[in-house]
């Protein structure tokens, strides 16, 4: 019961941090804030969600793997933001919107 609701406040508030990111990916004014915003969000959003997956997990595999797949996704994300920075940086393509 405890477990239940602990996994649905995780849950929902991993998906508010993703709404919070998306938020920032389209209302921010440069490719750096939206990427900063974006990144830092959806990295938190997606550890709350593995953080209240394994609390149903069935046992130390299913943990793991869940545990692997979020450090996975943390070096993608990571690794996209960056390439993305620096094409920016370097062809001078930088947009500010008012």
């Amino acid at each position: 019961m405890i477990a239940d609701l602990l996994t649905t406040v995780l849950v929902l508030a991993g998906l508010a941090f993703f709404a919070a990111g998306t938020l920032g990916l389209l209302r921010f004014p440069d490719v750096y804030t939206r990427l900063h915003a974006l990144t830092k969000a959806d990295n938190l959003g997606l550890g709350l969600v593995v953080l209240g997956l394994m609390l149903q997990a069935e046992g130390p595999a299913m943990i793991f793997k869940l545990a692997l797949i979020w450090v996975l996704v943390l070096a993608a994300g990571a690794t996209a933001a960056h390439m993305v920075a620096q094409r920016t940086w370097t062809h001078g393509e930088f947009e500010r919107r008012e």
